[in-house]
């Protein structure tokens, strides 16, 4: 019986991080957002519903730093939060 460790049979391949992992905040680009949300959450009961918007800004900060994939906040849920699209007066019947 051989008990021989090959330590070359398996390969590691590296794959994309899941939807929702996202690295860590090394240099603390967010903290502000973070801590305000929290903030928020604990004011609150831990109620995230009455903290979407900072949740909204936290996002925002996330992926205008690379912390994470941009993706369209109407996506993430934050249709309601989004400002209307402003409309050409001259374009108006």
């Amino acid at each position: 019986m051989s008990t021989a460790m090959n330590f070359g049979s398996k390969s590691f391949r590296p794959r994309a991080p899941d939807k929702g992992s996202f690295p860590l905040d090394h240099f603390g680009e967010c903290k502000a957002f973070k801590d305000k949300f929290m903030r928020c959450l604990k004011d609150n009961s831990f109620d995230n519903s009455k903290c979407r918007l900072q949740s909204k800004d936290y996002l925002g900060c996330r992926m205008d730093n690379q912390l994470m994939a941009r993706e369209p906040m109407e996506r993430l849920g934050f249709k309601d939060l989004m400002d209307p699209p402003i409309q050409d007066k001259e374009a108006k019947p």
